[in-house]
């Protein structure tokens, strides 16, 4: 079974469509957890117009596919880069954390929901530029 496994993953567009597949499965179990975490419903808010949260989503979405790119790239089996994309998920969830600990004059996610978009976008580029730290790590 193994053999025949890696006879099909030796093929370049079988091994891109298996990569792409856990990628974007995993993406939604990702964001899930995410919404999960947050006190609003992104598609909810997102579906009425509120750019905050479509900002903030768009950045945990690049940030999340971002990690992906660095594990595939630096990893020869599909097990392997899900655990390292996994890996950097978690740092990330950490950074959300961080973020709003250190903003104790607020709470993020209700200026986010109140679509407040400075604080949208600043959600948005945190997610986005600790992707490529935490994907620089990836090995």
């Amino acid at each position: 079974m193994n053999e025949e496994v890696d006879r099909l993953l030796s093929n370049p567009y079988v091994e891109t469509l298996a990569f792409f597949s856990v990628a974007v499965l995993a993406l939604i179990v990702f964001l899930a957890i995410f919404e999960l975490v947050t006190k609003y419903k992104d598609w909810d808010e997102i579906k009425n117009g509120n750019l905050a949260v479509a900002m903030a989503t768009g950045g945990k979405i690049f940030g999340i596919c971002n990690l992906f790119r660095f594990a595939i790239l630096n990893n020869d089996s599909i097990l392997h880069s899900l655990i390292w994309a996994g890996y950097g998920f978690i740092l990330l969830m950490v950074a959300y954390f961080i973020f709003e600990f250190l903003t104790p004059y607020f709470n993020i996610d209700e200026q986010i929901q109140k679509d407040n978009r400075a604080v949208g976008f600043l959600s948005m580029a945190i997610s986005v530029s600790l992707s490529y730290v935490i994907g620089a790590s990836v090995t």
